[in-house]
């Protein structure tokens, strides 16, 4: 999904640009999305931040950060996320694929433990984290914690910036992602 305003700010080129050195180090390219973001440097910075806090010391394992990941970007209908993190869960975080596909086709989810994450994510992103009480419940049940709401919590504030951003921008999906490019 794209904004029907596009932002016209020409993205930053400048492989020098602290943030992007940065991410050029850690992933060994800058994504279109990280050049985008650039232009409003504390997005970026708050973006990185708030990324690396989740992936480092969430509660969550690294599939199931990407569970939650594509969870809110297809919720928000960020094309150019579900396609990067789709790859991701594919290739990093091995999420299975019948569950990276479940998500990004919004259709149920065979494994229990993610199903219930999935589900959770939503009803976090959809009532703007005011679950009630039984949503909660279950999602407890199924193994997590009050941590991992909290957890979910940072996800969403990640994903509202690259999501929101992206689709302000109109964000070209990496050469890299194009096998797992996705759209609303």
């Amino acid at each position: 999904m794209q904004s029907e305003y596009k932002i016209k700010l020409t993205p930053i080129e400048d492989d020098n640009h602290a943030s992007l050195k940065v991410a050029k180090k850690n992933l060994g390219f800058i994504p279109n999305m990280y050049r985008n973001m650039a232009t409003a440097p504390g997005l970026l910075e708050t973006y990185l931040y708030g990324y690396e806090q989740f992936r480092k010391h969430s509660a969550f394992s690294p599939a199931e950060q990407e569970v939650v990941f594509l969870t809110l970007s297809r919720a928000n209908g960020c094309e150019y996320c579900v396609g990067a993190h789709s790859f991701i869960a594919d290739k990093m975080s091995k999420v299975p694929v019948d569950v990276t596909d479940a998500i990004r086709d919004d259709k149920p989810i065979a494994d229990n433990q993610f199903a219930a994450l999935n589900t959770f994510t939503k009803v976090m992103h959809d009532k703007r984290g005011l679950p009630s009480q039984t949503e909660v419940e279950s999602f407890l049940a199924a193994g997590y914690s009050e941590r991992h709401i909290l957890d979910i919590v940072t996800a969403i504030a990640v994903k509202s910036m690259s999501n929101f951003s992206n689709h302000l921008f109109h964000t070209q999906l990496d050469e890299m992602f194009a096998e797992r490019a996705w759209h609303d």
